[in-house]
């Protein structure tokens, strides 16, 4: 997908190609849920999750593969172990087909992210 230009997350879900939408809709679900307190914006043109106005967990739908963006390098060094073999770029976990998506790890990711308060990459 070309970056969105989407004014919310719900305009951002119709864009993207059906068969990715329901794990993304499914990622958007999880990220709710996990992240009291967190708004829903759209940044970049993906949707982000922010606390206090910082951008801390992101995804998106790219051309190859779906990203989910961990912003916290805490949390990143905290889950090394669990993280090793995943497709990872510096800030992102990248998963080439929706039924890669490893719901279970993203769910504890959120979660770490949620108590966390350090600073973010």
């Amino acid at each position: 997908m070309v970056q969105s230009r989407a004014e919310d997350v719900d305009g951002y879900l119709a864009e993207v190609s059906e068969e990715r939408r329901a794990a993304l809709a499914r990622l958007r679900e999880l990220c709710r849920a996990e992240l009291p307190g967190f708004a829903e914006v759209m940044a970049y043109g993906m949707p982000v999750y922010e606390r206090d106005g910082v951008g801390e967990i992101a995804f998106a739908s790219q051309k190859q593969y779906i990203s989910f963006y961990l912003l916290r390098s805490d949390v990143r060094e905290a889950f090394a172990e669990r993280l090793t073999g995943h497709d990872m770029g510096k800030g992102c976990l990248r998963f080439r087909k929706p039924e890669q998506i490893d719901f279970v790890l993203l769910r504890d990711l959120l979660r770490a992210t949620a108590t966390g308060s350090a600073r973010i990459c």
